[in-house]
């Protein structure tokens, strides 16, 4: 797993929702995800941040490969997910989608954002890759 300090994380989680914010400030809930990802790209890169939208994750089963299956809406600083949806609401499958994605990419957190909702706080997630949150538990830091 991609070692990054704690410091370094909360700091680019704050600005990213920032930027995030921004976007929904504009915007607000009702459009679709695709333009809520090419804006937040424009909105991370405006804030100096460097950002890979679509990231491709190719698959492996029984050491074979199975292409290309996932793409990773958005890669902060080459260490945060941030997974874009403009759904009701936040449901299990997304936190699944998200944690998944952190096991293969080794990425130690994402950032679950909804951008359907009339306030943004209300629609984000944090989530920790499993082997990091357990370990922050086993040392008393949850």
């Amino acid at each position: 797993m991609l070692e990054v300090s704690e410091s370094l994380l909360d700091a680019l989680k704050e600005r990213v929702i920032g930027c995030a914010i921004n976007v929904h400030r504009v915007f607000g809930p009702g459009l679709l995800e695709s333009i809520y990802q090419r804006c937040m790209v424009i909105e991370l890169r405006a804030a100096g941040l460097s950002v890979e939208r679509e990231r491709r994750v190719s698959l492996k089963y029984r050491d074979q490969s199975i292409g290309p299956g996932l793409k990773i809406d958005l890669i902060v600083s080459g260490c945060l997910i941030v997974e874009v949806k403009a759904v009701e609401r936040i449901h299990p499958v997304h936190l699944a989608q998200v944690i998944t994605y952190l096991k293969l990419t080794g990425l130690p957190e994402g950032l679950l954002m909804n951008f359907n909702t009339t306030s943004l706080r209300s629609g984000l997630r944090l989530v920790v890759h499993p082997d990091l949150y357990n370990a922050r538990r086993l040392a008393g830091r949850t």
